[in-house]
């Protein structure tokens, strides 16, 4: 394992934790050299068993973590973290089908990267991940919510409380929510949401998270209140 921190000043505010999972240790130190270079604090693990032994132990912003490991996979690692953890994950492989992103994102990484990837894009890509995670919003901003049953959605700061309780979303499932929320009462199309969310996906992919959403705010998913199917149409926001 190999560990390199960049330790702020006392003036300073904390550095972002990033915790890099990859059994390629060419790959793995080359990242932990370019994200400390970037301003990230970078721990990396070289299996899914040493990076549940960091994980116990240190608190990360979030974690970059390699899909084609021995042993324990990248997937099979996010699906368990996903039962009681809800710190973002950005998956990377080399596999480029749609299948394994689509899987990815199903199980609640936040985020995929096909390799070989631009290092910069990586960064872009944490760094979206990051802000979306702990959105700043100007105090000039009037705020914006969308309240249905005793969910309330922030659109500006993109935040889904219950009852003042914090509802952790993924990034594409944030985007799908926001784009309905922009929209409360009008049925909007697979094809038009997938347009209007960057982070959104593919039709297929938004059928998928909107199945994490309905199991997230429905009292029952298979009949849903407020996230409807409008047939022949696509989804809609109904709110109280």
């Amino acid at each position: 394992m190999t560990e390199q921190d960049l330790q702020p000043g006392a003036e300073d505010a904390p550095l972002p934790h990033v915790l890099v999972v990859d059994d390629d240790r060419r790959l793995r130190d080359l990242l932990g050299r370019y994200l400390a270079d970037q301003g990230f604090r970078v721990t990396t693990a070289v299996d899914a068993i040493e990076a549940r032994s960091k994980l116990s132990s240190v608190t990360f912003d979030l974690l970059v973590l390699d899909i084609m490991m021995p042993g324990e996979t990248g997937l099979q690692l996010t699906e368990h973290l996903r039962q009681n953890s809800h710190v973002p994950i950005l998956l990377l492989t080399a596999m480029g089908e749609s299948e394994d992103r689509i899987r990815g994102l199903s199980i609640g990484a936040d985020d995929y990267l096909a390799k070989p990837f631009e290092p910069r894009e990586l960064v872009l890509r944490i760094q979206a991940i990051l802000k979306r995670a702990r959105p700043v919003v100007p105090a000039a901003t009037p705020p914006r919510h969308v309240k249905f049953g005793a969910f309330v959605f922030d659109l500006e700061r993109r935040r889904l409380t219950r009852a003042g309780a914090m509802i952790y979303l993924t990034e594409s499932e944030t985007e799908l929510l926001a784009q309905l929320a922009e929209r409360p009462g009008q049925p909007m199309t697979r094809e038009e949401l997938s347009d209007m969310g960057s982070n959104i996906g593919s039709s297929r992919v938004i059928d998928i998270q909107m199945t994490r959403l309905r199991k997230k705010i429905e009292d029952d998913p298979k009949f849903p209140r407020y996230l409807q199917t409008v047939r022949g149409r696509g989804y809609v926001l109904q709110p109280d």
